[in-house]
């Protein structure tokens, strides 16, 4: 990787991230805003406060939490369909391949139904994200291997049944309360993120992101074809268990906190592939970096573009979709 490439890596977050805490209906000057930041990173130093106590609440409580989760949704949807991507040698994998997506949305729709809170409504989206995930590779054993065809039809399978349990709960959900609720949260959204939830939410996207990044080195054998990579040495099967819990960890917990984002995991990592190229130790650290900045563009675009939120699922399929397209006729059927 060039000096000018790792340059723009590390400035472009820290730039994006910047201007996303001016996005909003309250304007608040740039010295203003570094005032209040540094009052709370620096907080053992007296400093003489110049602003109000609803500024400080719309950039800490508000503007801060949701910046911070949405760079850390991005980063770990993109890495995980990179890994994905690498893992089964295929271009149209996604983060929700295996039916995490479907099995979390039952969750939280089941949690909403039964007019729980956001922690349980978190907690069961994160369970049943992960049970459908287990009952997925659970189905795809075969004589103590896991077939990377077995684990497509088996997550084919899972996401199809889960999808049909929360149309049902669509069906009996009451039309003027619930079913809006289930519908909208299901979009995604990151309008009520707060504090507490990324402490909640950070561990295991963080965790699952440094496991990955261990193991991407790896990556690179699997891309080649379990045969291959099996002559070289490599453990096949406990490294497909490795990448499994970490993208379902990330996964679930992407959506437990926001809902369903597509098209995030399966676009950025063709665009960090065309740009840094197709080796696995520096392209999942790249998507890291790309998939968080272009998830706060969006979100950005989400709360600026009309007085009331666009879904950000609305948003990264309008923009994701005909990216995709592009770049399909360009590869020809082929990696991009």
């Amino acid at each position: 990787m060039t000096r000018q490439k790792l340059i723009i890596l590390i400035a472009m977050p820290l730039l994006i991230f910047f201007i996303s805490l001016f996005v909003g209906r309250l304007f608040i000057d740039p010295v203003t805003l570094l005032k209040v930041l540094c009052s709370k990173i620096f907080f053992f130093i007296p400093m003489e406060k110049t602003w109000t106590d609803a500024v400080e609440i719309v950039v800490i409580r508000i503007r801060l939490p949701r910046a911070l989760m949405a760079m850390m949704v991005g980063a770990g949807l993109s890495i995980s369909g990179a890994a994905f991507q690498g893992m089964f040698n295929n271009p149209l994998v996604s983060p929700y391949l295996l039916g995490v997506s479907s099995g979390a949305g039952f969750g939280a729709a089941l949690a909403i139904l039964i007019d729980s809170g956001t922690i349980i409504i978190q907690t069961a989206s994160f369970f049943f994200g992960t049970l459908a995930v287990v009952i997925t590779y659970c189905i795809s054993r075969v004589y103590k291997t896991t077939p990377l065809l077995m684990l497509v039809l088996s997550g084919v399978v899972v996401s199809s049944f889960f999808m049909a349990l929360i149309s049902l709960i669509k069906f009996i959900a009451d039309p003027e309360e619930k079913l809006p609720t289930i519908v909208f949260w299901i979009m995604g959204s990151f309008g009520g993120v707060r504090l507490e939830d990324i402490l909640i939410t950070c561990p295991p996207i963080v965790i699952g992101i440094i496991g990955l990044l261990f193991v991407r080195w790896r990556i690179n054998l699997m891309s080649m074809g379990d045969r291959e990579a099996k002559a070289m040495g490599t453990k096949v099967e406990l490294l497909k268990v490795i990448i499994i819990i970490c993208t379902t960890m990330i996964s679930a917990a992407a959506v437990s906190v926001c809902g369903i984002i597509g098209w995030v995991g399966l676009v950025i990592p063709h665009i960090c592939r065309l740009w840094v190229g197709p080796d696995h130790k520096v392209l999942l650290p790249v998507t890291i970096v790309v998939g968080a900045c272009y998830l706060l563009i969006i979100d950005n675009f989400a709360r600026a573009m009309t007085s009331s939120e666009i879904p950000l699922g609305i948003l990264t399929a309008i923009i994701g979709a005909p990216f995709f397209a592009y770049l399909l006729r360009r590869s020809k059927g082929g990696w991009f």
